[in-house]
């Protein structure tokens, strides 16, 4: 009777943890492929963190991080269906939605703005009035667009890729960058910057958030739990990376180099110390992790103004409450 009594407590507790193997598994089964929107570096160390720390296993979701490539952007892969889920700035993401395509912001990692422009005389930006300004060729300058036709700047833009080389060269006057990115990379050249000849958004009324996660309102709604599974790892793996800096620029150099990035592990430091700082509410002081109602209105009001979208986009259209 007791060896059949325990028999049957051990079948029932193997059953149950078949089943929930079973359940995890099946729970796993459907791949979210997630496509950042530029190349591999500490832009998006929080990520890294999250696949590498085993944060999107232990949520039951089978996580494959693939970066756009030359020929197929990040937004190309979702809009046809190939990953579920991308980083864009809140500007960029307006735009998307102006032209037929609605997206769900199920996590917002950026609290400020990191945009900056960096003159190459030396001189204050907002007095090079009809002058040329490098410009990045892949999009992102939706904000600068709209504050140089509020400001009557009539700026020449000038694309280019993803380097300084027209900057180096003289070949234009200033140039749009990021303050974790081209801005550090002037530096390691030896251009000598100050603020004067350096315009930062952030501090001149335009600072608008950037970097959030994005789905397609379709995908996210047929996929909820996978959405807010796929938000909260991947808040846990930026989490982490704030606490354990160093651990996670070990990380990012790992993935750097896998993708053969021509970069070094000065720039990225720097570039990481730059994004966890952006990360924090310059008001709260806190890390929220959220998309705020205020500046959602501001970059709508600005691009409306600027004439880059049609009709106003709303935060209730960007956040599924």
């Amino acid at each position: 009777m007791i060896r059949s009594a325990l028999f049957s407590i051990k079948k029932g507790a193997a059953l149950a943890l078949t089943a929930c193997l079973l359940s995890v598994a099946l729970n796993a089964q459907e791949k979210i492929i997630f496509t950042p929107q530029w190349t591999t570096q500490a832009q998006f160390a929080g990520y890294y963190v999250a696949l590498e720390m085993g944060f999107y296993y232990k949520a039951g979701i089978d996580v494959e991080i693939v970066h756009p490539s030359v020929t197929q952007s990040a937004i190309s892969r979702i809009r046809d269906n190939e990953s579920q889920a991308t980083t864009l700035q809140l500007a960029q993401a307006m735009e998307i939605i102006n032209d037929g395509i609605p997206l769900v912001n199920i996590l917002q990692t950026s609290m400020n703005n990191a945009m900056v422009i960096i003159s190459r005389r030396g001189m204050n930006p907002l007095k090079q009035v009809g002058e040329k300004v490098g410009i990045w060729n892949a999009g992102f300058g939706q904000i600068a667009i709209g504050m140089s036709l509020k400001e009557n700047l009539d700026y020449r833009w000038t694309p280019y890729a993803n380097n300084v080389n027209l900057f180096i060269s003289g070949a234009i006057d200033a140039t749009l960058a990021m303050s974790y990115n081209e801005y550090y990379q002037l530096v390691q050249t030896g251009f000598e910057l100050n603020e004067e000849c350096v315009y930062r958004f952030r501090d001149h009324g335009y600072n608008i958030q950037e970097d959030g996660v994005y789905m397609t309102k379709e995908y996210y709604e047929s996929h909820k739990d996978q959405a807010r599974k796929f938000a909260e790892a991947s808040r846990q793996g930026w989490e982490w990376a704030i606490q354990n800096p160093e651990e996670t620029l070990e990380i990012v150099m790992r993935y750097v180099q896998k993708d053969h990035i021509a970069t070094n592990r000065v720039l990225q430091k720097l570039m990481l110390d730059e994004v966890l700082s952006l990360l924090k509410d310059r008001e709260s002081g806190q890390y929220e992790f959220r998309l705020r109602p205020d500046m959602v209105e501001q970059a709508s009001n600005l691009m409306l103004e600027s004439g880059m979208i049609e009709r106003q986009i709303t935060y209730n259209e960007l956040i599924d409450e």
